[in-house]
């Protein structure tokens, strides 16, 4: 098992096999909830007896459960202080397609973010705020990495993420599905305040997050409907990107409820 696990730790296997490793309690909680997620359930021989619970539930599942030397899982691990406790999990992202199925209210849309714990955090905000989905673009950290999914606490398993997104079909597809499009841009002309005063964060929306060092590339900004500051009444010269995503997410998913 641990063998096989290994090969995972490379983005090229793991695109390969449709799988990947998600470590810690919590991520292996929300794994086991989702049927057929979870291939396979390791254990640490010295954690046996803090993750009795969820051996349990693995088992009544059906799920293979290998208990290996603590060296060796540790070995898998990507945190200084291992859990001692890894799942082998079934890649769960869809399509662009289904992402936007239904009438969707609110999907941020990843682009160009390279760090994985942004883009995990970006997930879990997501489902915390009542997203309906997350799209990632085709030039992004991969969804799959493990700091990724370590830094979404789970959420990965909770709600639709498409990857290698084109992100001009995807705004073309959101406002064929009567989204508005709004880029965040510390220089936008519109601000969120503006737009949750005047309700352009009432109807449905798609918000486009860039690359943290240089946000959106000029075709991408382009092809938004407004691109929309943050403000900062403080001294700090920005905010980390997946900070600001929680702001945003959370004054629309706000407004969007209040108008409802």
């Amino acid at each position: 098992m641990v063998r096989s696990a290994r090969r995972l730790l490379r983005r090229k296997e793991r695109v390969q096999a449709g799988e990947f490793l998600a470590e810690g309690r919590q991520a292996v909680a929300e794994a086991l909830r989702r049927p057929d997620v979870v291939q396979d359930l390791l254990v640490a021989r010295g954690a046996v007896g803090r993750h009795q619970d969820l051996l349990a539930e693995a088992v009544a599942a059906g799920v293979p459960v290998g208990s290996v030397p603590d060296d060796q899982l540790a070995t898998l691990s990507d945190t200084v202080t291992p859990q001692g406790l890894l799942a082998v999990c079934r890649a769960v992202d869809v399509s662009l397609e289904e992402a936007l199925a239904g009438s969707p209210r609110l999907v941020v849309l990843c682009d160009q973010v390279r760090d994985p714990g942004n883009l995990g955090t970006v997930v879990r905000c997501a489902d915390a705020f009542g997203a309906d989905a997350v799209l990632v673009s085709r030039d992004s950290v991969d969804l799959w990495n493990a700091k990724t999914v370590r830094a979404s606490t789970g959420s990965v398993f909770h709600l639709p993420v498409a990857v290698e997104v084109d992100l001009p079909t995807a705004v073309a597809r959101a406002r064929a599905a009567g989204m508005a499009v709004y880029g965040a841009d510390g220089g936008g002309s519109d601000s969120v305040e503006e737009l949750a005063r005047t309700g352009g964060l009432s109807r449905p929306v798609l918000w486009v997050m860039g690359n943290e060092a240089w946000g959106l590339p000029p075709e991408h900004a382009d092809l938004v409907d407004a691109l929309v500051a943050l403000p900062m009444y403080g001294q700090a010269e920005s905010l980390n990107l997946s900070t600001a995503a929680a702001v945003f997410l959370y004054a629309t998913a706000t407004a969007q409820r209040a108008g409802s």
